[in-house]
C-alpha cells in the first residue's frame, strides 16, 4: 500500500528564494540555497522513478516562476538561472499550486493517487495568514487525506520558522481544516531518512 501510494502521483517543488536563502549556515559551510539544490536534485531524481513525466517546480520570493516537466537534469539549470533575492512571499505561489492541482483534477488529468506538494524554505513567510487559510481551503476540497500531502522542508535554524511550520502541523484540524495535510520535517532530520520516507512522511504522517 505505502509504496503504492507515493506512485501514480504528481509531484510539485515549491523553493524558496527569498534573500535569507543566502545565509551560510549548513553543514560544510554551504549556504541554505546551496543545500536546497542539493534536496532538489535529489528529490527530483527521486520523483522521476515514480513520476516520470517530470515533476513541476516553482521558485518564489517577492514574485514565484513555474518550470512544468522538470527532470533532474534540468535542476541544475533551473538554479543556476536564478539566485536568492528578495522577500518570503509563499501564499501566491502556493495559491497558484493548489489552482493548478483542482484544475487539472477537474479535467480529469491529475493522477489517480493525487499530488504532493514540497516546500523547501527557511520557514517565516511574510503571508503567514494567507498561507494557513490556503491551505485549510485546499482540505475542503479534497475527499480523502492522502489525495493532497504538503510538506515543508525547513533549511536553517530559524526558531521563529520552525514554531510556525509546527502550528501548521499542529494546528490545522482546529483551525477549520476537514483534514491534517500538512507534515514538516527539519533539514537535518531529512538527512536520516530516505527520500521515499520524506515522500511517504507528506501523505501519511
Amino acid at each position: 500500500m505505502e509504496g503504492n501510494l507515493v506512485e501514480n502521483r504528481d509531484y510539485t517543488l515549491i523553493i524558496d528564494k527569498s534573500d535569507s536563502m543566502h545565509i551560510n549556515d549548513q553543514p560544510g559551510g554551504k549556504s541554505r540555497w546551496e543545500a536546497a539544490f542539493e534536496s532538489t536534485l535529489a528529490l527530483a531524481k527521486k520523483c522521476e522513478e515514480i513520476d516520470p513525466d517530470g515533476i513541476t517546480v516553482y521558485l518564489f520570493s517577492g514574485r514565484f516562476r513555474r518550470y512544468d516537466n522538470v527532470t533532474s537534469e534540468k535542476v541544475t539549470q533551473i538554479y543556476e538561472e536564478n539566485e536568492p533575492m528578495g522577500r518570503s512571499k509563499l501564499a501566491e505561489v502556493l495559491q497558484d499550486a493548489l489552482e493548478n492541482y483542482f484544475e487539472r483534477k477537474a479535467a480529469g488529468e491529475a493522477k489517480p493517487n493525487g499530488e504532493t506538494m514540497l516546500i523547501i524554505t527557511d520557514g517565516d513567510p511574510d503571508d503567514r495568514k494567507a498561507v494557513m487559510r490556503l491551505i485549510i481551503e485546499a482540505t475542503q476540497l479534497i475527499e480523502r487525506d492522502e489525495e493532497l500531502g504538503i510538506s515543508f522542508i525547513q533549511v536553517g535554524k530559524d526558531k521563529k520558522a520552525t514554531a510556525y511550520l509546527k502550528a501548521l502541523d499542529d494546528q490545522l484540524q482546529s483551525a477549520g481544516a476537514k483534514f491534517d495535510i500538512v507534515d514538516t520535517v527539519p533539514m537535518d532530520k531529512m538527512e536520516n531518512m530516505s527520500l521515499t520516507d520524506v515522500l511517504l512522511n507528506a501523505l501519511i504522517d
